[in-house]
């Protein structure tokens, strides 16, 4: 997801102390961040940040990391974050292949993917998915017996893909579904996910367990 500058970003980004820098100097220790021993969920790929400030307004007994690649688009989670004055939420600026110098193993308990680009226009791009074995292989390494990975899409390619990579891979399948909101919205949306499912388009969610 890519943004249009916006006047007051470099004033947030230098300001704001939900913004880690170093974060790699955090890995095994991320409870001393937040100052308590709760667990951990991290959101590969936040944008503008909706869902994972939303989940941590709504779950203050649990820790949140959000990692995003563009500046200009963790922006506005950083200031609403501000704004709302969480103290269980961490922005990390990078993307999902330095999870392994920024967590030790079973240090995350929870995983969310939410509408990752799918990379189906050529064969070869399908390393670059979320939900390529290389990644879940970090995955597995993240999290703890029991741990999870939730992920929504509106690709149904991508989704084909990846219910097969999870179950291939040893992860247990639960609360697949196609069509997520058929019977009514179900749970926090992300900004795309209210975009498609306004235009009509089914919103695709599974649930991975270790």
């Amino acid at each position: 997801m890519r943004a249009r500058k916006k006047p007051w970003a470099q004033r947030e980004l230098g300001l704001n102390e939900v913004l880690i820098e170093n974060a790699e100097t955090l890995r095994g220790n991320w409870h001393s961040y937040f100052n308590n021993d709760n667990g951990i969920h991290l959101e590969i790929g936040c944008g503008k940040g909706r869902f994972i400030v939303s989940s941590a307004a709504e779950n203050p007994d649990v820790n949140y990391v959000a990692i995003e690649r563009e500046k200009m688009v963790i922006v506005s989670g950083l200031r609403t974050a501000r704004t709302l004055e969480l103290k269980n939420i961490g922005f990390v600026l990078g993307d999902a292949k330095t999870l392994p110098s920024l967590f030790d193993k079973n240090e995350i308990s929870r995983i969310y993917i939410n509408f990752c680009d799918p990379w189906t226009r050529k064969k070869k791009w399908a390393k670059r998915r979320l939900t390529h074995p290389d990644f879940l292989d970090i995955y597995k390494n993240l999290l703890p017996a029991g741990g999870s990975v939730f992920m929504k899409t509106d690709n149904a390619e991508l989704f084909n893909y990846s219910v097969l990579r999870f179950a291939e891979n040893g992860f247990r399948l639960e609360n697949v579904t196609r069509n997520l909101h058929e019977n009514g919205v179900f749970g926090l949306m992300t900004e795309y996910e209210e975009k498609f499912h306004a235009g009509g388009t089914p919103i695709c969610r599974l649930e991975a367990y270790i």
